[in-house]
């Protein structure tokens, strides 16, 4: 029985992952600075920053996912993202464990098409060029066979338990709730790939203990075709028994709001990604696995559903 350890272990993600791993019969040690207690599980407190503590926390571990998220603030990933990474990476060389890295898409730019494991790294965001920064750290370890590594990307995400890092909860599932307007960024009609997070976690376990995967870059299963914010609030508005509006938020509005309010400012230089097509194709990891991603419509009913029973 191989231990599985999540660093970052009470973000969304390690909520969909924990489940999968019980169910598993796999031995789980969760680590976070605040871990909270599971019952069959093993808790260490650590902060990802420290690397003595991530050394402690790694040690003994077979399989170890990288699940770390920070405050969304481009000084902070500057300072911070290199080094949990080099930290991380440090730590399963030395222990010999396999490294599961849960990863986004802002290194790769803006994307004519859809973007595949195979699309170049052009980051046209400050954000962007950090995780370029610490994919290449990762990718050159993997490469030169001194560490045994996954890098697993998800487009922008969304269902049961993403909650604050989840834009289309913030807009509209939440807003639906209160009996507010839902809301998107730049326009209503422009496509957009979105990551249902049960099948992400999922495709996270299938990636771990697959021995064939490991070396590689995986886009973790998402649904295609990809789809507008007008069809995306239109079928949580049924769930939800709401009214299906949008109001629509334009640039230079979001730039204002930037001056005031510091979350819009670090969302403005991403918003590239609401304004020009944004398709996510998984179709590497669907063949290999036989997976069909969460359709919109069921992803949808499932979070609106789980949100209105969450009180």
């Amino acid at each position: 029985m191989a231990l599985h350890t999540i660093l970052g272990a009470n973000g969304t993600i390690a909520t969909e992952l924990i489940p999968i791993l019980q169910s598993s019969g796999e031995k789980i040690r969760l680590v976070s600075r605040n871990p909270k207690q599971i019952d069959g599980t093993e808790v260490i407190a650590a902060d990802a920053l420290n690397r003595e503590q991530v050394f402690q926390a790694v040690k003994g571990s077979d399989i170890v996912y990288l699940l770390v998220g920070l405050d969304y603030k481009i000084k902070v990933w500057r300072s911070s993202w290199p080094a949990i990474m080099r930290n991380t990476i440090d730590a399963c060389k030395t222990y010999n464990a396999k490294l599961i890295f849960f990863d986004n898409v802002y290194m790769y730019g803006k994307v004519k098409g859809r973007m595949t494991e195979s699309t170049p790294f052009n980051p046209c965001s400050e954000k962007g060029k950090v995780r370029a920064e610490i994919d290449e750290m990762l990718l050159k370890e993997m490469k030169s066979g001194s560490l045994k590594g996954i890098i697993a990307k998800a487009a922008d995400f969304y269902g049961p338990h993403a909650t604050n890092t989840s834009v289309p909860y913030i807009m509209i599932f939440d807003r639906l709730k209160k009996g507010k307007t839902a809301q998107c960024f730049i326009s209503a009609n422009q496509i957009h790939t979105y990551t249902y997070t049960p099948d992400a976690a999922r495709g996270l376990y299938m990636l771990a203990v697959t021995e064939s995967a490991y070396g590689q870059c995986w886009h973790l299963p998402s649904a295609l075709p990809a789809i507008t914010a007008n069809n995306f609030i239109s079928i949580a508005a049924k769930y939800m028994n709401a009214k299906a509006k949008v109001q629509v938020l334009p640039k230079w509005l979001i730039s204002i709001v930037g001056l005031f309010v510091p979350i819009m400012k670090e969302m403005n230089e991403m918003l590239y990604q609401n304004e020009f097509p944004y398709e996510f194709d998984s179709s590497k990891f669907e063949k290999a696995f036989q997976f069909k991603p969460t359709s919109y419509e069921e992803g949808i009913r499932q979070t609106a559903e789980w949100c209105l029973a969450a009180g």
